[in-house]
C-alpha cells in the first residue's frame, strides 16, 4: 500500500471511530414517526444494546467502566439500567441506594455519548412510587437527548386498561418536565400482548413506543405475527428485553429462532436490547463469575449467550 492510500485508510478509520464515539451527538434527540424511531435528522434509527440485570441482585456491574467497555468492545449504542422495584434491596426498600446505582449508569452513558434506558423493572403497579421516581429522573436528565424512560418493565397479571391508566399518569408527570424524550410503555403478559395496546393505544402524547419482549426458545412466529399486527395498526414497537433461550432465562439457546427474531427486527427497523449483564448461574446471564466489575472481559469470561450477543452487536452496530 502506497503512502497516499495508507493515509486515506487511516483518515477513514479515524472518521469511523469518531462517529461511533459520538453517537448521540450525531443522531441527537429521538422522535417517533408512525411506527418508526427516527433521529434528529428525520432518518430511521435502530438502537442495539445490552440490559443490565436487576440492580439489586447484580449491583457490582453497575459501573462506569462496564458501560465504557460495552460501548468500546461490544459496540452497543444503548444501555438499559434495570432498577428492581419489589424484591429484596430493590427500590421500595432502598430508594436512595437504588437511584445512586441507576444514576451511575445514566451518567456514564451520557459521558460515553450513547442512549440509556431508565427501566422501572417491576411486574406490578406501584403508581405513587413510580411517579415520584420519574419526576426526579425527568428533572435530573430531561435535558439530555440520551435518555429513554421505560415506565413499566413487564406487567404480568394486569389488564391493558389497568396498564394504560397507570401509564397515562406516569407519562403526565414526565411530560410536564420533559416534553419530548422517548417513553416506553409496557404491555400485558410480560410484554407479549402488544395487540391489545394496538387496539386501544394511548392518544394525544408524542414520542411513545410500546415494549415487546421475546425469549427465542419460547416465543416464536406467533408472537412475531402479533408484532406484525401491532405495526399494521400503527403501534410503534421497541424490544427493550430479549434473548435466545427460554422465557425462564434458562435452557439451551435456540440460535436459529433467535436469528429469525433479529431478522424480523432489522426488517422492521425495530430497536433491540439483550438481557442481561449479570453472572447468575443461568443461560441468559451473559457473564461468568470470573468477569470483572469493570469490563475488560476475555472470551473465557463470557457464557455462550454472551459470546453470541457480542457477535450480534458487533455485526449489526457497524
Amino acid at each position: 500500500m502506497n503512502l497516499r492510500k495508507l493515509t486515506l485508510a487511516l483518515l477513514l478509520l479515524i472518521c469511523s471511530l469518531a462517529a461511533s464515539a459520538q453517537f448521540v451527538k450525531k443522531h441527537g434527540a429521538l422522535q417517533v414517526d408512525g411506527t418508526q424511531l427516527k433521529d434528529q435528522h428525520g432518518q430511521p434509527i435502530v438502537l442495539r444494546g445490552m440490559s443490565f440485570g436487576w440492580h439489586n441482585f447484580w449491583p457490582r456491574f453497575y459501573t462506569p467502566e462496564t458501560v465504557s467497555w460495552l460501548k468500546k468492545d461490544w459496540k452497543i449504542n444503548v444501555i438499559r439500567a434495570a432498577m428492581g422495584i419489589e424484591p429484596k434491596d430493590g427500590y421500595l426498600q432502598k430508594p436512595e441506594w437504588s437511584k445512586e446505582k441507576i444514576k451511575m449508569v445514566v451518567d456514564a452513558a451520557i459521558k460515553e455519548d450513547i442512549y440509556v434506558i431508565i427501566d422501572w423493572h417491576s411486574h406490578g403497579i406501584q403508581l405513587e412510587e413510580a411517579k415520584a421516581f420519574f419526576k426526579e429522573m425527568a428533572q435530573t436528565y430531561g435535558k439530555h437527548p440520551h435518555v429513554i424512560y421505560e415506565i413499566f418493565n413487564e406487567p404480568d397479571q394486569e389488564t391493558w386498561p389497568e396498564v394504560k391508566a397507570y401509564s397515562k399518569e406516569v407519562i403526565s408527570i414526565i411530560r410536564a418536565i420533559d416534553p419530548d424524550n422517548i417513553i416506553l410503555v409496557g404491555t400485558p403478559h410480560w410484554d407479549q400482548d402488544v395487540h391489545l395496546a394496538a387496539d386501544d393505544p394511548i392518544k394525544g402524547i408524542n414520542n411513545l413506543m410500546y415494549t415487546l419482549h421475546f425469549y427465542a426458545a419460547t416465543h416464536k412466529e406467533e408472537l412475531r405475527k402479533r408484532g406484525d399486527y401491532a405495526l399494521s395498526k400503527g403501534l410503534p414497537l421497541f424490544i427493550s428485553e430479549s434473548a435466545g433461550m427460554e422465557a425462564s432465562g434458562d435452557g439451551p439457546l435456540n440460535e436459529k429462532e433467535w436469528q429469525r427474531w433479529i431478522d424480523w427486527a432489522e426488517k422492521n427497523k425495530i430497536s433491540w436490547v439483550t438481557w442481561s449483564v449479570s453472572d447468575k448461574d443461568e443461560t441468559c446471564s451473559v457473564l461468568l463469575p470470573s468477569a470483572s466489575s469493570t469490563g475488560n472481559w476475555k472470551d473465557s469470561d463470557l457464557k455462550p449467550s454472551g459470546l453470541k450477543t457480542r457477535a450480534l452487536l458487533r455485526k449489526y452496530n457497524k
